[in-house]
């Protein structure tokens, strides 16, 4: 029988979870698992070099989190904005859905909003009436775990500091610890993948193969491709990262695929088409797996039974995986968002 969702479980005291950032960005612990021999480290965030090589190439997701979310003039509508098709027209979640039905109007900032149209998952299109200023009137949408509404300082620090590229609802979390200072000293390129709401998603059935990805948009440029061709190991920053590089792994590999070590890297260098690469990737990672690009992984720690720890245990393995999390929890790591991270070598 294969792996089922539960397989993914591990116990987390509430007070673990980090509900606001360290001072410093760069002050989190860093768990360090390596992977071949399931030896555990702990270290701090700054020790990262320490484990990176002169070729290494580290990856990061430079979208930037927009104040997605907004309130109605009267309180009593919640608008998730998850995209905007043109300037006066938002595909969101609302709450509460029964009062948002097709004709339903909404009014934000003196601006008026028609429920165009309502899609089978239950987004809704609305149109307003003039544009509505997400900078002004909308507010973080802080993942629910973190049991409170964002603040001021929120706008600073639920960003990395190399966001660049508008349109995620959440942030690339791993990338929050790095300063402009940590950065200048790692051999470093970009990618863009917008986050969605989708990563909060939980996975409601049995086995993984029976749950539902979301998708979500993502850009490589030729030069980043170029620099992925040359490098001699990649460090992916993140799930987002690991994402959209497997899925461009996954187009690229030629029928018959190549062969992997035992933790399911392949041993093989993998060249991506030296071209800008942009669409869409649903990629679900889960084990086994064997990864074409991603050689390394920088991550945050997830939330049981979730698609991230999921794939963090296709790297890695889903006992070693499960032991590093126990570990972390006994040496009183933080958690998710705002947490410390974990390195897997």
């Amino acid at each position: 029988m294969g792996l089922r969702t539960s397989d993914f479980h591990y116990d987390l005291p509430e007070e673990l979870i980090a509900s606001r950032p360290l001072e410093e960005r760069a002050a989190s612990r860093m768990l360090v698992l390596h992977r071949d021999t399931g030896e555990i480290e702990h270290r701090m965030f700054r020790d990262l070099p320490d484990y990176l090589r002169p070729d290494d190439l580290l990856m990061l997701n430079d979208t930037k989190v927009i104040p997605a979310r907004v309130f109605s003039d009267d309180g009593k509508i919640e608008l998730l904005c998850l995209d905007r098709p043109s300037n006066t027209e938002w595909r969101c979640l609302v709450k509460p859905g029964k009062k948002m039905r097709e004709g339903r109007t909404v009014t934000v900032g003196g601006a008026t909003g028609t429920v165009v149209e309502v899609f089978e998952n239950g987004d809704r299109l609305v149109r307003w009436d003039r544009e509505v200023s997400l900078d002004e009137h909308g507010h973080l949408a802080l993942p629910h775990y973190m049991g409170r509404d964002d603040e001021a300082s929120d706008r600073d620090r639920y960003q990395t500091v190399f966001a660049r590229e508008e349109g995620a609802i959440a942030a690339p979390t791993a990338g929050l610890h790095f300063t402009p200072e940590m950065l200048a000293d790692i051999d470093h390129a970009f990618l863009t993948l917008h986050v969605g709401v989708g990563t909060f998603r939980p996975v409601s059935v049995e086995t993984p193969e029976e749950h539902e990805m979301h998708s979500e948009r993502y850009v490589l440029t030729e030069q980043s491709a170029k620099r992925i061709n040359a490098a001699g190991r990649v460090v992916a920053v993140g799930t987002t990262v690991t994402r959209v590089l497997e899925h461009l792994g996954r187009e690229t590999e030629q029928p018959g695929g190549m062969p992997a070590d035992e933790q399911g890297c392949s041993s093989l260098p993998l060249r991506l088409e030296e071209t800008e690469h942009r669409g869409e990737t649903d990629i679900f990672i889960y084990p086994p797996y064997r990864f074409r690009v991603v050689d390394v992984l920088l991550t945050n720690f997830h939330l049981p039974e979730s698609t991230l720890i999921m794939l963090v245990s296709a790297l890695a393995g889903r006992e070693k995986v499960l032991a590093a999390y126990r570990e972390a929890v006994r040496e009183r790591y933080r958690f998710y968002s705002y947490g410390d991270c974990m390195l897997v070598v």
